[in-house]
């Protein structure tokens, strides 16, 4: 029991200190300060700061299997002192440093000397780290009470219990049954989901259209890196270099500078995805015998090396350069331009539905069967007489295709593109909403943009904090739920099967015993 308590307390006071020393503690008490309405920032901070608290003590209630109340409290209180002592230690130093008149901010910016006051109460500094120590207690306290006593009253049983009468009573309503029951029914859902999406733009601003298009943008390149990665296993990280193909593409031929080609809008579409998909052709042929580590430097670099030849003065006059290209052809209809936001997060909703159609198509098929075999083990899959090279490049290529349909929107739309549009930080973000989401899944690429993408956008005081939010999720997402937030089924299974067998086979071993 002390050791999951140690180790709780532990891991709870060095998160802590990280939001201490990065200044989000702040950021979150300003924000709860707005969203609950409390009296004072003070309050927000200290919430966020004990919550991590009651979640690690209830963490290590649960590892260790305590039966009585007696060892559950100890143990709660242990891992909340043990925490609460070294973030009090922390806070005790910055408040001396602060006393002493020390520019901190020279090293955190962040720690401002109002941030170091909501800390320490406004009291000594040996005194606010008795009183960090002591209420980091009673929050130990807190969570391993609350869980504890969820497990033997079992409150989670009894919420789920009264979640499926309800549920159970609304299908078994006249109405909803008439509704269900009717042959059309699906196809209304679908129906009513289709213009909710297509009217969706009409009432939404320029700025949320543009938001919403960032958004669907990184859906398409999530759903062809889900192929490469969740379905073939395949580590890429130089995904960004199709993406930066489909882009210059059609920049090249329908802008006046540097070449003057001026082709239209839609012929040059397809010649954006066909050129992206042969370039991961290209370059699948010489690589894709590497595997796991070897390939993903393998694409990085590759990624890297596109990325420096567009910036390239050498190529000044063919790519533009450092300065990109400007003056970016769009799409027209009858006469009609459609080179705003409003048309493109039409042109994006499209991309996504193809997109998620292809994918969806090929899973189900005889070729998603043979991607799902070489991620499980590449070596048996083709003993069996899979031709895994040719899968794989298949793989590259159709994700390579619409990553190219992504460029080539995502710089029609802006009306310019540039080197720097296709950092590392993009190939990075593509799979890390992947991963996050639910590697495999559809619905889960889609909610992973939405929660990486979408998010910052929504609040913008933690567009500072992107790389950190990436770093922290990742990590959260290995450790708690690493099939991802939206798993595919077949993921799932992976991931749990073994634990359903055994919780399986606990509930049927006493009826069998009984027979």
């Amino acid at each position: 029991m002390k050791h999951s308590n140690l180790r709780n307390g532990w891991v709870g006071g060095i998160v802590n200190i990280f939001l201490i020393l990065l200044g989000l503690t702040g950021l979150a008490g300003t924000l709860l300060q707005g969203w609950l309405g409390l009296p004072s920032p003070a309050f927000g901070v200290w919430v966020s700061l004990l919550g991590v608290v009651v979640w690690s003590a209830a963490r290590a209630t649960k590892a260790s299997g305590t039966q009585s109340w007696r060892e559950a409290l100890a143990g709660g209180a242990l891992s909340g002192l043990l925490s609460g002592g070294i973030v009090g230690l922390l806070v005790g130093l910055l408040a001396t440093l602060d006393a002493g008149s020390v520019e901190i901010r020279q090293w955190l910016v962040q720690l401002t000397p109002e941030a170091i006051a909501l800390l320490t109460f406004g009291v000594a500094p040996w005194l606010a780290t008795l009183l960090v120590a002591g209420v980091h207690a009673l929050a130990g306290l807190l969570g391993s009470a609350l869980y504890f006593a969820a497990i033997t009253y079992q409150w989670q049983a009894s919420v789920k219990g009264v979640l499926q009468d309800a549920g159970h009573s609304i299908s078994q309503t006249q109405v909803y049954q008439r509704i269900a029951g009717h042959p059309s029914a699906t196809t209304f859902a679908y129906a009513a989901g289709a213009i909710l999406l297509l009217t969706a733009p009409l009432y939404l601003g320029r700025y949320w259209n543009y938001t919403l298009g960032t958004v669907g943008l990184y859906v398409i390149l999530g759903l062809g890196l889900n192929i490469v990665v969740g379905m073939a296993g395949q580590l890429v990280l130089g995904y960004g270099a199709f993406f930066a193909i489909g882009a210059y593409t059609v920049a090249l031929l329908t802008a006046p500078t540097p070449h003057g080609i001026m082709m239209n809008f839609w012929l040059v579409v397809p010649i954006g995805v066909i050129l992206a998909a042969l370039s991961g052709v290209v370059l699948g042929l010489p690589v894709l015998r590497m595997r796991g580590d070897y390939l993903a430097i393998v694409t990085l670099g590759f990624g890297e090396i596109i990325r420096i030849l567009l910036k390239s003065d050498a190529l000044i006059e063919f790519t533009g350069g450092p300065r990109g290209v400007r003056a970016v052809g769009g799409p027209s209809l009858f006469g009609i331009k459609m080179n705003n936001e409003f048309y493109f997060t039409y042109f994006i909703i499209i991309g996504i539905i193809l997109a998620a159609y292809i994918t969806a198509q090929l899973q189900k098929s005889r070729v998603g069967r043979a991607w799902m075999a070489i991620r499980g083990d590449e070596d048996v899959a083709e003993a069996m007489g899979i031709m895994t090279l040719k899968y794989k490049l298949l793989a590259f290529a159709i994700a390579a295709g619409l990553a190219g349909l992504s460029g080539v929107l995502f710089a029609s739309r802006n009306k310019f593109t540039g080197p720097e549009d296709f950092t590392l930080l993009v190939s990075i973000n593509v799979l890390s909403l992947v991963i996050i989401g639910g590697m495999g899944s559809i619905p889960g690429v889609i909610m992973g943009a939405l929660i990486l993408k979408g998010l910052p956008e929504i609040l913008r005081e933690l567009s500072d904090y992107r790389m950190l939010a990436f770093g922290a999720l990742l990590v959260l997402m290995m450790i708690l739920r690493p099939e991802g937030m939206w798993p595919s089924t077949r993921q799932k299974m992976e991931l749990h099967g073994d634990e359903e067998k055994a919780e399986t086979s606990e509930h049927t071993e006493p009826a069998r015993g009984v027979a």
